[in-house]
């Protein structure tokens, strides 16, 4: 299998923190600049259908972008350790928290990048009112996994899950524009340090801003 990667966005940086926390190493890593328009090219295009990045190309030549939908195969296939849930009822769990990080967190906190770093203008329109919007609605919801780390050491189970992966990496985005969880958000700050501190960490973040 080949991996098509970028080393600063953040859905990449799933995947890759995914992977190390599996300790799965036999699969070819291929990195693309999106800078330059790599992910823009035609035999690009041909296998992923979009300019999404990333992409897996399985072995028989099957090519799937969307970092969740590439994680849930990764899964099936290197099934230890567990992130996306043991039993039916802990499923549902994990994947209520992973929608909730994606929509109330991730996706604000990466617009809000997009939108307003100046290295970022190379790849699409900036809209500052966008940006100004996103950040606020982000920071505001961290309040929700605020509340939900003073429970609970991780966020959908007893365990790191794919929910941690999906909320960290979009929060540690807004690092690229000095945006952080504020010093009152405790538990967040708490579970965000545990984050750090795993092995897997380091495949999951980005060296131009680690």
């Amino acid at each position: 299998m080949k991996l098509y990667d970028t080393p600063l966005a953040p859905n990449p940086r799933r995947v890759r923190w995914f992977l190390a926390e599996k300790g799965v190493q036999d699969i070819e890593i291929v990195t693309l600049n999106l800078l330059e328009g790599t992910h823009k090219q035609p035999e690009y295009l041909e296998k992923a259908g979009l300019p999404n990045v990333p992409m897996l190309e399985m072995d028989d030549g099957t090519c799937i972008t969307e970092s969740v939908a590439i994680c849930r195969y990764l899964e099936s296939r290197y099934p230890e350790p567990n992130m996306f849930g043991r039993t039916p009822e802990e499923t549902a769990v994990i994947e209520m928290w992973m929608r909730r990080a994606e929509m109330l967190v991730a996706t604000p906190f990466m617009l809000g990048v997009r939108h307003s770093h100046p290295a970022l203008a190379a790849l699409e329109k900036q809209n500052p009112t966008v940006a100004e919007y996103n950040k606020e609605t982000g920071l505001r919801a961290l309040k929700v996994l605020d509340r939900r780390l003073a429970e609970s050491e991780w966020l959908a189970a007893d365990r790191i899950t794919i929910a941690d992966i999906v909320a960290f990496v979009g929060i540690d985005f807004g690092r690229m524009i000095r945006l952080k969880p504020p010093e009152e958000l405790a538990h967040v700050n708490r579970w965000a340090e545990a984050m750090r501190a795993r092995p897997a960490a380091a495949a999951g973040m980005p060296k131009a801003v680690a």
